[in-house]
């Protein structure tokens, strides 16, 4: 992964490049190395791309909330003063960033989700019956890419280490829990913040009509398919995503 992690305080990111401001939301068990593609692409083209830890196995056990990790995101944005940002979130990053928009919206000027909860939470919260089983795990972390072979041992041994972690695992399903407790179907008509939707047509965590419902709820969406993809396109096809997301963001003069 290019660049250095920042600590500063009780932040820790990633930062490249300088000018307009896209910060970077990952997933549940996603690192920071899940955008590596962007986090390339986008600096060289006049973006400041920032990628946060989010504190998900940091907070209390009742702050473990997609709420406070949304403030979290309201939080550094203050710290860093930055304004008119685009968020782009993948999976629960995703979910962060529509509620971070829902409670902030002036402060965001764009919004990109990919395979993002919110609406449907189906493998967040089914638990993990056999995680002592390596190849089951391995299996689980497999099914979430179209390409198996995406899924590396690295990748494989993090999920892995997580779920057999007790504290962990018991908050993550306290995500998955508070995910579907901030259903956001109600919220989305009132959202007119412009928003990107990057969907893998083989998702099976987040299947298609996730994001078609995204599209129809969202008054001010362009949705946009990256065939043989599963959940997270910007791993599996980093080129085709940023090609998408640059015509986008070029488009709508962003």
């Amino acid at each position: 992964m290019e660049g250095q992690i920042t600590k500063d305080g009780k932040y820790r990111y990633l930062e490249v490049g300088e000018g307009k401001p896209m910060i970077i939301l990952h997933g549940l068990m996603g690192g920071l190395s899940n955008f590596e593609g962007v986090t390339q692409h986008f600096p060289p083209k006049g973006y400041r791309v920032l990628v946060p830890e989010l504190p998900i196995y940091d907070m209390p056990m009742l702050k473990t909330t997609v709420k406070n990790f949304a403030k979290f995101l309201e939080e550094f944005i203050e710290h860093k003063k930055l304004e008119e940002v685009i968020l782009l979130g993948n999976s629960l990053g995703g979910h962060i960033g529509l509620l971070h928009t829902k409670m902030f919206p002036e402060k965001v000027k764009a919004l990109v989700i990919t395979g993002s909860s919110g609406l449907y939470e189906s493998a967040m919260g089914d638990g993990y019956p056999k995680r002592g089983d390596y190849e089951f795990i391995k299996k689980k972390a497999e099914d979430v890419f179209y390409d198996p072979k995406v899924a590396t041992k690295e990748i494989v041994d993090e999920v892995f280490a997580t779920v057999n972690d007790r504290m962990k695992l018991v908050k993550t399903l306290a995500i998955a829990k508070s995910a579907i407790r901030h259903n956001m179907a109600k919220d989305l008509p009132k959202m007119d913040t412009p928003t990107c939707i990057i969907w893998g047509k083989q998702d099976n965590v987040t299947p298609p009509n996730v994001a078609e419902e995204f599209h129809e709820l969202l008054p001010d969406a362009d949705l946009f398919w990256i065939d043989k993809c599963g959940h997270a396109p910007m791993m599996e096809h980093p080129n085709e995503f940023n090609e998408i997301l640059d015509s986008w963001l070029e488009k709508r003069g962003f």
